[in-house]
């Protein structure tokens, strides 16, 4: 018998997703409103945050959260060239400068030495730090970057939600941490995303720039934009909520099986620092003969991706930005994502396993 394709993603929506969304289409009640306020308390209090700003997207959160912070033209942020482009598009849909350091080989996350270099060398206004594929970047010591040079600190969070250093859960390290609820994403509203912080003035800021800086019912104070979610939106993202610790250890599962068994092949297994809790939004491997790997890979149907092909500071839209980052360079040819999502079975483990060693 022919085994069942294995996905690279492949979203869990239950009852409980349909029955919650059932009720606002009943209520009548399909955009902004008390589902979406619930969802933001439900999910601050989840991180350990005092306040949650619920919108339409991980970039809009972003965007957001910088016009919140008050950054704009003039201002410099530092952030990953590896990432997806959402993080550098959101410092210049602001009006600052995206400025870039380059990343750790072994976790993918920003160099704290180099980011260290970067902001004593420039005039840097802020960091953005991604934890990217679910893996917490080094917050402790981009904390102490961040103080000693009078700088903001964000998280992009978009791949990590439940993810934690010393069990401090992430969106809770700097001013602001921003969310993504994409589909593949950890856990999803279909289409959303969240800031939290600790922050009154900041969450105020943020919940009225999503709002066409709506003050009252058609009192506007500043300028906005429409950058709302859903109530629909928020009723999957509740109860989703309710699952996503259980998601993560189906996820943390998977991949410590997948360490396991590609221990002696010729790729190289992700890596988690000793305490800190890697939420395998992506469980992503790397080696020098991935062409060779995705063809085995499609021959038998196991789904994987390339996040990312280029570094940000290599695509096109990035033309104007001169810089080079050998590190995040030479990563883009090498990684490749394998599934690791709660659907992924004992036995779809073991045949991805086996794959990735027949043909080492």
């Amino acid at each position: 018998m022919t085994a069942e394709p294995i996905p690279i993603a492949n979203p869990d929506i239950g009852e409980d997703e349909h029955e919650r969304v059932a009720d606002v289409l009943e209520n009548g009640m399909l955009a902004d409103g008390p589902v979406v306020r619930r969802f933001e308390e439900e999910f601050a209090t989840y991180c350990n945050a005092a306040h949650g700003v619920a919108t339409a997207n991980g970039t809009t959160a972003l965007h957001a959260a910088f016009e919140a912070l008050g950054l704009g033209e003039g201002d410099r942020v530092l952030t990953s060239p590896f990432s997806f482009i959402a993080s550098a598009n959101a410092i210049q849909l602001c009006g600052a400068t995206p400025v870039f350091a380059d990343i750790d080989p072994e976790t993918y996350n920003l160099d704290v030495e180099r980011v260290e270099e970067t902001v004593r060398d420039g005039e840097i206004d802020a960091i953005l730090a991604v934890h990217l594929y679910g893996l917490p970047a080094e917050m402790d010591k981009l904390v102490e970057i961040a103080t000693e040079y009078d700088c903001l600190l964000v998280e992009d969070a978009a791949q990590a939600h439940g993810g934690a250093i010393d069990g401090q859960r992430v969106g809770t390290f700097g001013d602001a941490a921003c969310f993504s609820f994409y589909p593949t994403k950890n856990m999803t509203t279909g289409e959303g995303g969240m800031i939290v912080t600790d922050d009154e003035t900041v969450a105020d800021r943020a919940s009225r720039f999503c709002n066409h800086g709506r003050t009252d019912s058609y009192e506007h104070a500043s300028v906005g934009n429409n950058y709302r979610m859903t109530s629909i939106a928020a009723a999957i993202g509740r109860a989703q909520l309710a699952k996503l610790d259980t998601y993560i250890e189906r996820r943390r599962k998977n991949a410590r099986r997948l360490t396991e068994g590609l221990a002696d092949t010729h790729v190289r297994t992700p890596v988690e620092p000793s305490g800190y809790r890697h939420v395998y939004h992506q469980y992503t491997i790397r080696t020098e003969r991935r062409e060779e790997l995705q063809a085995r890979l499609d021959d038998h149907e196991i789904g994987y991706g390339v996040y990312y092909p280029k570094a940000i500071h290599e695509q096109p839209a990035y033309d104007h930005v001169e810089t080079s980052h050998p590190v995040a360079e030479t990563v883009t040819k090498e990684v490749l994502s394998l599934p690791v999502h709660p659907s992924v079975t004992n036995g779809d483990v073991e045949r991805i396993i086996e794959v990735i060693e027949d043909g080492n």
